[in-house]
């Protein structure tokens, strides 16, 4: 059972917590395509056909373990890869990342999010704590942040304990004194028990806990049901 009354600070995971991910990764790959287009139009005939993209960014993650963590450069080198088996120039690479980058800060909020960050940012410092590359000034959502913690900055990615630990760290607490809140059962909410933290679990889709007994504090199914709960 959560304990409120312990609560010092929040850490907060953000694709698919604040946002759904899949629809802003989906539009970002398509206007990448469509820059491509023009200049190496055989390295867009690969990336259309999901095998051979799939193949080829298995072969980057193969042979770069040490950018495991860091989903930019991996998006980048996958980029860089695909141009060169398709005959197409790898120079495009980095200007390729820039657009798809920058749509990928495009987000959409799920409807409760904006009121959700007002209510959490009003009563305990909240800090990102996000595996992935959204932008919190990008996305125009810095101000309700005390700081932001990523994989690929500190890395290492959740649900490795010393992220959680860096988080806390930052917040100038204990970790038995944050509350994590994300959406992922693995990389959040058991992340975070295993961290020491209290944890809450947004299960949007009414899925099994997947870990047995070492369950969250509690589990909502909205950013709405989080703040009723902590109200």
């Amino acid at each position: 059972m959560l304990d409120t009354a312990r609560i010092r600070a929040i850490t907060l995971d953000l694709d698919d917590t604040l946002w759904p991910i899949w629809p802003t990764m989906e539009r970002a790959e398509q206007v990448l395509r469509g820059w491509l287009r023009p200049q190496a139009p055989a390295t867009v005939a690969l990336l259309e056909q999901p095998e051979r993209a799939r193949a080829v960014r298995a072969r980057v993650v193969q042979a770069r373990p040490d950018l495991a963590h860091d989903l930019s450069a991996v998006r980048r080198e996958f980029i860089r890869a695909a141009l060169t088996e398709a005959g197409d120039d790898p120079a495009l690479t980095d200007g390729g990342f820039d657009v798809f980058f920058a749509e990928r800060q495009r987000v959409e909020l799920y409807g409760d999010a904006l009121q959700a960050l007002d209510y959490l940012a009003a009563r305990h410092p909240v800090v990102a704590l996000s595996n992935g590359n959204a932008n919190l000034g990008e996305i125009g959502i810095a101000r309700y942040f005390r700081g932001s913690i990523s994989a690929s900055q500190f890395g290492v990615a959740k649900p490795d304990p010393r992220i959680f630990h860096a988080a806390a760290q930052h917040l100038g607490v204990e970790p038995s004194q944050v509350l994590h809140v994300g959406d992922d059962a693995t990389l959040d909410a058991h992340g975070a028990l295993g961290a020491g933290m209290q944890a809450v679990w947004i299960n949007r889709g009414g899925a099994d806990w997947p870990h047995g007994e070492a369950t969250p504090h509690a589990t909502v199914d909205s950013l709405t049901a989080l703040c009723r709960l902590l109200d």
